[in-house]
């Protein structure tokens, strides 16, 4: 996918050896909008590192920096200082710094995104909607495949007005993970959804972490949702104010909120 610039990991953080299946690394990740007395300070040095195949949850209020995190991974967005990078196969490549056609290309080929909006086409059926995205994709899964895989094998000929809002959100998971993604960014995924019915979006992704073992992250406000993540970072004033790992995460179906 192009050529990135490649650093040795310990360039990076020499202090501390990068583990082999580590997929996000960023260490003193900033993030300033605007200049001056005005100026929003929404990542203030931030270090992570996310492993393959992991669930991560990262909790915090609204304000605490969690989206522009997300963004700046995903390759939505740029830090002002810091440096974030994504690995395949060991190898590391610099989110910071890179054009936008790499940052095009690693959206297209390596992320998926699951927004609190669904963002789907009216006109299209939930199984036109996922092949938006497989016919661009280089090993796409079938359509229909990505939608049995959240349960609406069922409801794929059915246009979006037909579908409720739990269905509209399943889509776009199985819209996002259709392209086989190495990774699943999902914003606030339950936001517009009632309980019972985030839940069963949450069982979802849970699903697709476990089977596919796409590395996953969730973010969000509501603490309950932490309990079904490997591990939970709480982000405050746009730092990470602390890392917790669940020894015994929970069925997103026994969540309750």
């Amino acid at each position: 996918m192009g050529q990135w610039s490649r650093h040795a990991p310990i360039a990076v953080m020499p202090e501390t050896p990068v583990p082999a299946d580590c997929v996000f690394l960023a260490r003193q990740l900033s993030k300033v909008y605007g200049t001056g007395p005005t100026a929003v300070h929404a990542l203030r040095g931030v270090d992570l590192c996310i492993v393959q195949g992991e669930l991560v949850v990262l909790l915090g209020a609204s304000g605490s920096g969690k989206s522009t995190l997300l963004n700046i991974l995903g390759g939505l967005d740029s830090a002002s200082s810091g440096t974030a990078q994504w690995f395949e196969h060991g190898q590391g490549h610099e989110l910071t710094g890179a054009s936008d056609a790499e940052l095009t290309r690693y959206r297209r080929e390596h992320v998926g995104f699951v927004f609190q909006f669904y963002n789907l086409i009216p006109s299209l059926t939930a199984r036109e909607n996922v092949a938006l995205v497989t016919d661009m994709a280089r090993h796409p899964m079938p359509p229909q495949e990505a939608l049995a895989l959240v349960g609406l094998a069922h409801r794929l000929d059915h246009f979006v007005a037909q579908l409720s809002g739990g269905e509209q959100q399943r889509v776009a998971i199985a819209r996002a993970i259709a392209k086989r993604p190495q990774v699943l960014l999902c914003d606030e995924p339950t936001g517009a959804l009632d309980c019972a019915t985030g839940i069963v979006v949450l069982q979802a992704i849970e699903k697709v972490n476990r089977e596919l073992g796409t590395t996953t992250v969730v973010i969000t406000h509501n603490a309950p949702i932490a309990s079904m993540a490997d591990r939970v970072m709480r982000m405050a004033d746009g730092r990470i104010a602390g890392i917790e790992r669940n020894p015994h995460k929970v069925a997103a179906a026994t969540l309750h909120w």
